[in-house]
């Protein structure tokens, strides 16, 4: 089942539930999914659908952030919950530790010791562990490994 179907297939389920945060959240996917299916004129791949999710996560992160600073708490805590809605159809993020391994073997596969190639290093990182690692945490890896 593509991650699209498993959407609409749970979206249907949460609409059944009342399930109003669960509902809200997917409908908001599915609708960036649409518009990424008008912007491309096809239907958008796995790895793109993946993106989509990751990006809207990261807004919501974002906008955590903000909210904080303001003091708005209640907004917060509703922001989080939609993360929590959509971690469920992302892969399993990886810990700092692994995180520091995958980018230890990158950087000694691909030959990289200067922080003048770091650039080198979080392209292929981010490229291998796509949607498994946060980039500014792979970021921090890389740059303390190459200080």
């Amino acid at each position: 089942m593509s991650l699209a179907e498993r959407l609409m297939a749970d979206l249907k389920d949460a609409m059944r539930a009342q399930d109003v945060v669960t509902r809200d959240t997917i409908r908001m996917a599915r609708t960036a999914i649409q518009y990424a299916a008008i912007e491309l004129q096809r239907e958008p791949t796995e790895p793109e659908v993946l993106d989509l999710l990751l990006r809207e996560v990261k807004r919501r992160k974002e906008s955590i952030e903000l909210f904080r600073q303001g003091k708005r708490e209640d907004l917060v805590s509703a922001e989080e919950a939609e993360i929590r809605v959509l971690e469920r159809y992302l892969p399993t993020q990886l810990s700092r530790d692994e995180i520091v391994v995958a980018v230890k073997e990158i950087a000694d596969e691909l030959g990289i010791t200067s922080l003048a190639q770091m650039g080198s290093l979080m392209r292929e990182a981010m490229l291998r562990r796509k949607g498994e690692a946060d980039g500014k945490v792979v970021s921090e890896v890389a740059r303390e490994l190459l200080s």
